[in-house]
Protein backbone atom coordinates (compact mmCIF):
# COMPACT_ATOMS: atom_id res chain seq x y z
CA UNK A 1 0.00 0.00 0.00
CA UNK A 2 1.16 3.49 -0.70
CA UNK A 3 0.12 6.92 0.55
CA UNK A 4 -2.51 7.26 -2.18
CA UNK A 5 -4.20 4.05 -1.00
CA UNK A 6 -4.38 5.34 2.57
CA UNK A 7 -5.70 8.74 1.46
CA UNK A 8 -8.37 7.06 -0.66
CA UNK A 9 -9.60 4.84 2.19
CA UNK A 10 -9.52 7.64 4.75
CA UNK A 11 -11.38 10.02 2.42
CA UNK A 12 -14.12 7.40 1.92
CA UNK A 13 -14.52 7.08 5.69
CA UNK A 14 -14.55 10.87 6.06
CA UNK A 15 -17.40 11.19 3.57
CA UNK A 16 -19.86 9.42 5.84
CA UNK A 17 -18.45 10.80 9.07
CA UNK A 18 -19.14 14.30 7.75
CA UNK A 19 -22.77 13.29 7.22
CA UNK A 20 -23.24 12.32 10.87
CA UNK A 21 -23.72 16.06 11.55
CA UNK A 22 -26.26 16.29 8.76
CA UNK A 23 -25.86 18.18 5.48
CA UNK A 24 -28.12 19.49 2.78
CA UNK A 25 -28.39 17.21 -0.21
CA UNK A 26 -26.83 19.29 -2.97
CA UNK A 27 -24.87 18.58 -6.11
CA UNK A 28 -21.78 19.83 -4.23
CA UNK A 29 -22.31 17.20 -1.52
CA UNK A 30 -23.21 14.33 -3.85
CA UNK A 31 -20.30 14.71 -6.27
CA UNK A 32 -17.30 13.76 -4.03
CA UNK A 33 -18.17 10.04 -3.70
CA UNK A 34 -18.81 9.88 -7.45
CA UNK A 35 -15.47 11.57 -8.23
CA UNK A 36 -13.52 9.45 -5.75
CA UNK A 37 -15.11 6.27 -7.13
CA UNK A 38 -14.37 7.31 -10.70
CA UNK A 39 -10.78 8.19 -9.86
CA UNK A 40 -10.25 4.86 -8.10
CA UNK A 41 -11.76 2.90 -10.98
CA UNK A 42 -9.64 4.69 -13.59
CA UNK A 43 -6.42 4.36 -11.61
CA UNK A 44 -6.77 0.84 -10.16
CA UNK A 45 -9.19 -1.13 -12.33
CA UNK A 46 -7.29 -2.43 -15.34
CA UNK A 47 -9.80 -5.05 -16.37
CA UNK A 48 -12.02 -7.70 -14.86
CA UNK A 49 -10.47 -11.16 -15.05
CA UNK A 50 -12.89 -13.92 -16.00
CA UNK A 51 -10.76 -17.08 -15.74
CA UNK A 52 -11.45 -19.67 -13.05
CA UNK A 53 -13.57 -18.21 -10.28
CA UNK A 54 -12.28 -14.66 -10.75
CA UNK A 55 -15.64 -13.39 -11.97
CA UNK A 56 -17.42 -15.05 -9.03
CA UNK A 57 -15.11 -13.24 -6.60
CA UNK A 58 -15.61 -9.92 -8.39
CA UNK A 59 -19.38 -10.38 -8.57
CA UNK A 60 -19.70 -11.30 -4.90
CA UNK A 61 -17.57 -8.35 -3.81
CA UNK A 62 -19.45 -5.91 -6.07
CA UNK A 63 -22.76 -7.30 -4.80
CA UNK A 64 -21.61 -6.88 -1.21
CA UNK A 65 -20.61 -3.28 -1.93
CA UNK A 66 -23.96 -2.52 -3.54
CA UNK A 67 -25.78 -4.11 -0.59
CA UNK A 68 -23.74 -2.14 1.95
CA UNK A 69 -24.30 1.07 -0.02
CA UNK A 70 -28.05 0.50 -0.21
CA UNK A 71 -28.26 -0.25 3.51
CA UNK A 72 -26.16 2.82 4.33
CA UNK A 73 -28.51 4.94 2.22
CA UNK A 74 -31.60 3.46 3.85
CA UNK A 75 -30.21 3.96 7.36
CA UNK A 76 -29.39 7.59 6.60
CA UNK A 77 -32.15 9.87 7.86
CA UNK A 78 -33.45 12.22 5.19
CA UNK A 79 -35.61 15.17 6.28
CA UNK A 80 -36.13 18.75 5.23
CA UNK A 81 -34.63 21.79 6.90
CA UNK A 82 -36.41 25.04 7.79
CA UNK A 83 -36.23 26.15 4.13
CA UNK A 84 -37.80 22.93 2.86
CA UNK A 85 -34.53 21.64 1.39
CA UNK A 86 -33.55 17.99 1.84
CA UNK A 87 -30.99 17.15 4.52
CA UNK A 88 -29.24 13.81 5.03
CA UNK A 89 -27.91 12.71 8.38
CA UNK A 90 -26.12 9.37 8.66
CA UNK A 91 -27.26 7.39 11.66
CA UNK A 92 -25.18 5.04 13.75
CA UNK A 93 -26.10 1.97 11.69
CA UNK A 94 -25.28 3.73 8.42
CA UNK A 95 -21.93 4.90 9.76
CA UNK A 96 -21.07 1.45 11.13
CA UNK A 97 -21.96 -0.26 7.84
CA UNK A 98 -19.95 2.28 5.81
CA UNK A 99 -16.89 2.05 8.04
CA UNK A 100 -17.20 -1.76 8.07
CA UNK A 101 -17.09 -1.84 4.27
CA UNK A 102 -14.18 0.56 3.95
CA UNK A 103 -12.43 -0.90 7.01
CA UNK A 104 -12.68 -4.45 5.70
CA UNK A 105 -11.06 -3.45 2.42
CA UNK A 106 -8.35 -1.50 4.26
CA UNK A 107 -7.69 -4.42 6.63
CA UNK A 108 -7.43 -6.83 3.69
CA UNK A 109 -4.98 -4.52 1.90
CA UNK A 110 -2.86 -4.19 5.06
CA UNK A 111 -2.94 -7.95 5.63
CA UNK A 112 -1.77 -8.72 2.09
CA UNK A 113 0.89 -6.00 2.20
CA UNK A 114 2.28 -7.05 5.58
CA UNK A 115 2.72 -10.80 5.36
CA UNK A 116 -0.63 -12.24 4.36
CA UNK A 117 0.01 -12.55 0.64
CA UNK A 118 1.05 -16.23 0.90
CA UNK A 119 -2.20 -17.13 2.68
CA UNK A 120 -4.24 -15.20 0.11
CA UNK A 121 -2.27 -16.99 -2.62
CA UNK A 122 -3.12 -20.39 -1.11
CA UNK A 123 -6.79 -19.40 -0.77
CA UNK A 124 -6.78 -18.20 -4.36
CA UNK A 125 -5.23 -21.43 -5.65
CA UNK A 126 -7.66 -23.57 -3.66
CA UNK A 127 -10.66 -21.60 -4.96
CA UNK A 128 -9.51 -21.17 -8.57
CA UNK A 129 -8.90 -17.43 -8.33
CA UNK A 130 -6.27 -17.01 -11.00
CA UNK A 131 -4.65 -13.61 -10.40
CA UNK A 132 -4.11 -10.77 -8.01
CA UNK A 133 -5.93 -8.59 -10.56
CA UNK A 134 -9.13 -10.42 -9.57
CA UNK A 135 -8.67 -9.26 -5.98
CA UNK A 136 -7.99 -5.69 -7.13
CA UNK A 137 -11.10 -5.69 -9.33
CA UNK A 138 -13.18 -7.18 -6.50
CA UNK A 139 -12.07 -4.59 -3.95
CA UNK A 140 -12.43 -1.64 -6.34
CA UNK A 141 -15.86 -2.68 -7.57
CA UNK A 142 -16.95 -3.29 -3.99
CA UNK A 143 -15.89 0.26 -3.07
CA UNK A 144 -17.41 1.81 -6.19
CA UNK A 145 -20.65 -0.12 -5.72
CA UNK A 146 -20.90 0.94 -2.09
CA UNK A 147 -20.20 4.62 -2.76
CA UNK A 148 -22.38 5.02 -5.84
CA UNK A 149 -25.31 3.04 -4.43
CA UNK A 150 -25.34 4.99 -1.17
CA UNK A 151 -25.15 8.25 -3.11
CA UNK A 152 -28.00 7.21 -5.40
CA UNK A 153 -30.23 6.06 -2.52
CA UNK A 154 -29.64 9.26 -0.52
CA UNK A 155 -30.23 11.41 -3.63
CA UNK A 156 -33.46 9.58 -4.42
CA UNK A 157 -34.67 9.85 -0.84
CA UNK A 158 -33.77 13.55 -0.88
CA UNK A 159 -35.90 14.01 -3.98
CA UNK A 160 -38.76 12.16 -2.29
CA UNK A 161 -38.50 14.35 0.82
CA UNK A 162 -38.36 17.67 -1.03
CA UNK A 163 -39.05 17.37 -4.76
CA UNK A 164 -39.51 21.11 -5.16
CA UNK A 165 -36.04 21.83 -3.71
CA UNK A 166 -34.06 18.86 -4.91
CA UNK A 167 -30.28 19.41 -5.11
CA UNK A 168 -30.53 22.85 -3.58
CA UNK A 169 -32.57 24.50 -6.32
CA UNK A 170 -36.26 24.68 -7.11
CA UNK A 171 -37.25 21.87 -9.41
CA UNK A 172 -39.09 22.87 -12.54
CA UNK A 173 -40.64 19.41 -12.72
CA UNK A 174 -41.98 19.56 -9.16
CA UNK A 175 -43.14 23.15 -9.65
CA UNK A 176 -45.33 22.03 -12.53
CA UNK A 177 -43.36 23.69 -15.32
CA UNK A 178 -44.51 22.12 -18.57
CA UNK A 179 -41.53 23.42 -20.54
CA UNK A 180 -40.20 19.86 -20.76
Amino acid sequence: MNLTDYVLDISLIALVLIQIRGRRITVHNLIPPVLISGWAAVNYLHGIPTAGNDLVLVGLAAGLGITLGALCGLFTRVDTDHDGRPVAKAGLIAAVLWVAGVGTRLAFQLYVTHGGSAAVGRFSATHSITSSEAWVAALILMAVGEALTRTAVVAYRGYQAAPSHFLGRPSMIAAGDSAY
